[in-house]
């Protein structure tokens, strides 16, 4: 077991835990580390946190739990990025946006794509998509 001082306080994780970014995260192009953080509860939001930086995290979510026809497929070149095949499990997450307002957005233009298989995830920009940086959830 390893440990992290966080600004969730001191969490251990596993090495095989660890989420591999290649290429980092957009406008964090060096973090290529994080883990999962426990989610304490119940919900669709869950934080990843970078090992490189402690007081980076991130709020991440599938956003298929607001958005029930969002999907991606990915290119063959995500796909070897990843060290997967198209017949291997794919997860697609959404950075969320949490502003003082409280009106939460997704950054449905940039989804991570990740792989449960390798522990590798990527984080990709749609070109000509109908999708949004700032997708503010749907109304009831």
């Amino acid at each position: 077991m390893k440990t992290i001082n966080t600004r969730f306080g001191i969490v251990e994780y596993k090495q095989e835990e660890i989420l591999y970014f290649p290429l980092g995260l957009v406008g964090f192009e060096k973090l290529n580390n994080f883990i999962v953080m426990p989610n304490k509860k119940e919900g669709p939001l869950f934080w990843i946190q970078s090992l490189e930086e402690p007081e980076i995290a991130f709020v991440v979510t599938d956003p298929t739990n607001f958005f029930l026809d969002y999907k991606i497929e990915p290119s063959s070149q995500e796909l070897e990025q990843l060290g997967i095949t198209k017949e291997d499990e794919i997860f697609i997450l959404s950075v969320v946006t949490v502003p003082p307002s409280k009106e939460i957005t997704l950054n449905l233009a940039a989804p991570i794509l990740f792989a449960a298989k390798t522990n590798k995830a990527i984080q990709v920009i749609l070109e000509n998509s109908p999708y949004e940086i700032k997708t503010p959830l749907p109304q009831p």
